[in-house]
């Protein structure tokens, strides 16, 4: 009997898998630019961290790898530097989506795939795991950069826009993604010699880019922050990043909406026969379940059977006739 207590909780505990245990998802990076700029690799023009990082983590690889140290860091100088560092913090973008011949927003994956093979320089991060503090990717970028560089950031100045929850005083709150041409411009008057720009912009939930966010992919806000950049005439590098705080809540989300969506009588039947990763989940554990109890039954009978077998415990000896 305690053999098979253990065993129903173990199948009830299954069962509850999908609700409420998940698995720590990854999140990618990639970096690229196509300007020639000093880096730690030399010689190298595509290169991929297959390592499981953190942010942090990402941010010391992007300075000393990617060599974006002589871009961020006060002291570094550089024959050739790069007017723009575009940092690019998303939402939709998870590591699984990489091997997938589907995706949500094939701009965006077109868009990174083009720019990691055309640029002349560019690294990879396939798996960005979510920091151990519950922080935005952007606080633990800024962070990281600031801890790896010792002196602190060289750069002139840091701007953002979008939904970035930046921890400081001294950044500049662009408007919106009009006003970026206008401040690139004026930037590259008063950008003084030899010092570059930190633009960063966030993708979600935003009270002054809502409407954007419902209407725009990232693959075409990202595409159109490049052609700013290029409009303006600045040399750039470019860094994109995915959230993993972001993508937990974003899929959350989504969830929920799939889940009104099939609840709905109008859509009940048009999903009846669709079944994602989630149901597909749910429907192979449920059918473990299933078979789990079966075979329980099966071993609960056999037992029963082989305990209602009553043999002598001796036999007569035979008489002679």
């Amino acid at each position: 009997m305690a053999v098979l207590v253990a065993l129903l909780a173990f199948l009830l505990l299954a069962a509850q898998a999908p609700l409420g245990l998940t698995l720590q998802s990854t999140v990618p990076a990639f970096l690229w630019s196509s300007h020639q700029y000093e880096s730690s690799n030399d010689g190298t023009k595509e290169a991929v961290n297959y390592r499981t990082i953190t942010p942090k983590d990402l941010a010391q690889s992007v300075l000393s790898e990617g060599g974006w140290s002589n871009l961020l860091c006060s002291g570094e100088k550089l024959q050739q530097p790069v007017d723009i560092a575009l940092v690019f913090v998303g939402r939709e973008f998870q590591s699984s989506d990489i091997s997938r011949n589907k995706h949500a927003d094939p701009a965006l994956r077109d868009l990174l795939k083009d720019s990691f093979t055309r640029s002349n320089f560019s690294m990879a991060y396939p798996y960005v795991a979510a920091s151990e503090v519950k922080e935005t990717m952007e606080n633990s970028l800024i962070l990281g950069f600031t801890e790896a560089c010792g002196h602190g950031l060289g750069v002139s100045e840091i701007a953002f826009l979008g939904s970035c929850s930046l921890e400081g005083e001294d950044f500049k709150k662009l408007a919106d993604l009009d006003s970026v041409h206008d401040y690139l411009v004026s930037r590259m008057e008063k950008r003084p010699k030899g010092q570059a720009d930190l633009l960063m912009f966030c993708n979600g939930v935003s009270r002054s880019l809502g409407e954007l966010d419902q209407t725009r992919s990232e693959g075409v806000i990202l595409s159109e922050l490049i052609s700013s950049v290029e409009q303006s005439g600045a040399t750039y590098a470019v860094l994109y990043a995915s959230d993993s705080f972001r993508s937990n809540q974003y899929h959350s989300y989504r969830e929920l909406e799939r889940f009104l969506a099939e609840g709905a009588v109008g859509n009940s039947s048009a999903n009846a026969t669709i079944c994602d990763g989630v149901c597909q989940i749910k429907s192979s554990l449920l059918e473990g379940v299933l078979v789990g109890i079966v075979l329980l039954i099966i071993l609960i009978s056999g037992l029963c059977c082989m305990m209602g077998i009553d043999t002598p415990t001796r036999f007569e000896t035979p008489q002679d006739s």
